[in-house]
């Protein structure tokens, strides 16, 4: 059993919500498409011998990353049920740890991240662990939230819900959780801190989407709405997302889902 300091995050991710991200992980990478074919690009720019994917959830990105560069890529993520998905294919080898104590050894040389970053309970601590997994020479490229006025898909479900679920949980800016690094100031200064050099930011604006008929799916599985809907008797669980489906009626056209979404990208290197 490796070491964990984040325990409030591996309650989260080894629960319903850990079980629900693994369940629908074909729906995820369809609509997450765009930042994976973003982060197989960055990895292909220079030859690469080993890659480190962070968060890897059931492991699309590690795999496509595999399949492209035909390196050794490993997948490190807090939660069991996403890492006991990803371990049924072999192009790649995948690790249930928390990345912020996981005692890596240096042989990565490129560390990529689709969203999975952001959920680290001491940051500064976690980047410095993360470099002592980096070669000398090696860099860092991971995607983030921007935030959620610039991502209003993904708080739709929370506001048409609030009239009838108050008590439901939020996620705060610059706190674990996937607004955790949308503060280019403050997370330069954590990568400064946990000795990081040349961090760069990038604006990246993507479309993502999915079938319409997969959104029913999306809103009871994913998110704080969903694992609050999973306990719910099914009457009062199909009025909820009856209501919960029309606020995203402006995403809906000729059978899909659209939206904009709005990330940073951003890049680091070790010396």
């Amino acid at each position: 059993m490796t070491p964990e300091v984040n325990s409030e995050q591996a309650a989260l991710w080894n629960g319903p919500g850990g079980h629900g991200w693994a369940a629908a992980r074909d729906m995820v990478d369809v609509v997450l498409q765009p930042y994976e074919d973003l982060l197989v690009a960055a990895a292909r720019e220079k030859p690469r011998t080993g890659v480190l994917d962070i968060g890897c959830g059931t492991g699309g990105v590690t795999r496509a990353i595999a399949d492209a560069l035909k390196v050794p890529c490993l997948g490190v993520d807090i939660s069991g049920p996403q890492i006991a998905v990803a371990q049924e294919t072999a192009n790649a080898r995948f690790v249930e740890a928390d990345a912020q104590v996981y005692p890596f050894k240096p042989e990565f040389d490129l560390i990529v991240s689709r969203f999975g970053v952001m959920f680290f309970d001491d940051p500064v601590a976690a980047f410095r662990n993360l470099r002592s997994a980096t070669k000398p020479g090696g860099e860092l490229r991971v995607v983030v939230w921007r935030d959620k006025e610039e991502n209003p898909f993904m708080t739709t479900a929370e506001r048409a819900v609030a009239p009838l679920m108050p008590d439901l949980p939020t996620f705060d800016s610059n706190a674990p959780g996937p607004y955790g690094l949308t503060d280019p100031d403050r997370t330069r200064k954590i990568f400064g801190d946990s000795g990081w050099t040349e961090v760069e930011f990038r604006k990246v604006d993507l479309e993502c989407g999915m079938p319409e008929d997969v959104l029913p799916v999306y809103l009871t599985m994913l998110g704080p709405v969903g694992r609050a809907l999973q306990p719910m008797q099914e009457q009062e669980r199909q009025e909820v997302l009856q209501t919960v489906l029309r606020a995203f009626d402006p995403f809906v056209s000729n059978g899909e889902v659209r939206f904009p979404s709005a990330a940073w990208e951003i890049r680091a290197s070790v010396l």
